[in-house]
């Protein structure tokens, strides 16, 4: 029985949540947080360039939003519950993480240095591992919370040059799982989003390569690379009580990457 007073728009509704974003001061996490803040979250904007993040917040405020700004580094443990205390210091709760910072470094696994490889394992996996494990232990306290990791395609397919990164972003897309069912028993959802080529920072030399470009825009079903904004729908829907029955899923937002080979129409 549905009831009387159902009302579906009111399932992305954000208000009084505290939403933790690490990695808002550009990209994903910049069109994420803002996205937040128009749902009504209050939005803490971490990231290790706090210019950057100040800048983020400092967009969402002149739109009428609650935001803050704070500088953490996933590579140390006591910067990142350093973070976690004081959000809860001061608002009591986190009830939203969304995790996306990530280093590329493209070459083949044979090129790779040990201290390559480490950064990679640092800040891809380990970073995600400390702010999952400082945000899970309050939601598992509060018995409330959703958390969003970031994945990959690469975590499924992988192409020459990519091997050390696809390894991390596979990483993270168990983590999400295996975090899931730590932590549903304390009524809190974990999931990862896995985009396939958006337009961010981390792959403006792919996109300045016109070659490269079209090639990996023909790959997707729809021909063509993302905005960072179009990641922020699938955030807030992960947030929000709209994904209430989604945990221990990997959502890809990848335009068909993973399922539609783009690259030829067939004379049919």
């Amino acid at each position: 029985m549905i009831p009387a007073d159902f009302d579906a728009r009111a399932l992305f509704d954000l208000t009084d949540r505290i939403a933790l974003v690490v990695g808002g001061a550009s990209g994903i996490g910049q069109a994420a947080a803002i996205g937040f803040a128009q749902f009504g979250a209050t939005v803490v904007v971490a990231d290790v360039d706090l210019a950057g993040a100040t800048a983020t917040v400092d967009r969402i405020r002149n739109q009428g939003g609650a935001a803050e700004a704070l500088a953490v580094d996933l590579r140390s443990t006591a910067s990142v519950e350093g973070v976690a205390a004081d959000i809860l210091g001061r608002h009591g709760r986190i009830d939203v993480l969304l995790a996306t910072p990530a280093i590329n470094i493209r070459k083949r696994l044979i090129a790779y240095t040990d201290e390559e490889f480490d950064r990679l394992i640092e800040l891809n996996v380990k970073g995600t591992f400390r702010t999952a494990r400082a945000v899970g232990r309050q939601m598992a306290a509060q018995k409330s919370g959703s958390i969003i990791l970031m994945s990959s395609i690469r975590a499924y397919n992988v192409e020459a040059g990519q091997t050390a990164y696809a390894s991390t972003k596979a990483a993270i897309d168990q983590m999400a799982k295996g975090l899931a069912a730590d932590l549903a028993e304390y009524g809190v959802r974990v999931n990862a989003l896995a985009p396939s080529i958006v337009k961010t920072p981390l792959n403006k030399p792919i996109r300045d390569n016109a070659e490269w470009n079209e090639a990996f825009a023909s790959r997707t079903a729809l021909g063509r690379w993302a905005e960072t904004t179009e990641m922020a729908g699938p955030a807030i829907f992960l947030a929000s009580q709209a994904s209430s029955y989604v945990t221990a899923t990997t959502l890809m937002v990848d335009a068909g990457w993973s399922a539609v080979d783009g690259r030829f129409k067939p004379p049919v």
